[in-house]
């Protein structure tokens, strides 16, 4: 998504796309830019990787099934990873999003099959994975 393997900032392109799209100025996005790179030189950063970086929140519990649903969440175009844009527009919803923008993106978790319906089986699932992170 315009991101380039070692690339020290952002093309205008993905900034610009970034201030239109999240609560941040240039400053800030090339920040978040200059973190995530650190942490994912080639610029996407893969289940394992996110897996690990995510566990360290929760180090008395399991968060190997919930990471699962975050990162499907994150990795909005379904490629397999998360690149910086989707990384960038998911911190902005969880942690500055307005109330209906956490609601869908939530939504988003819990339909684990995408179908637009959260049956009792994802619901399940979810909450499960939940419980296990907890510990």
């Amino acid at each position: 998504m315009g991101n380039q393997s070692g690339k020290e900032r952002l093309s205008k392109a993905d900034v610009e796309f970034l201030k239109s799209n999240t609560r941040y100025d240039e400053d800030t996005i090339q920040e978040w830019y200059k973190g995530f790179m650190v942490d994912c030189p080639d610029g996407k950063l893969n289940p394992g990787a996110f897996m690990k970086i995510y566990s360290k929140c929760f180090p008395s519990g399991n968060a190997g099934e919930f990471c699962e649903h975050v990162f499907r969440t994150f990795d909005s175009d379904k490629n397999g990873f998360i690149d910086f844009r989707e990384f960038l527009l998911a911190i902005d919803v969880t942690s500055a999003g307005s109330p209906e923008e956490k609601l869908n993106w939530a939504f988003s978790m819990y339909d684990v099959d995408g179908n637009g319906w959260i049956d009792l089986g994802e619901m399940t699932k979810i909450v499960k994975s939940i419980y296990k992170m907890m510990g």
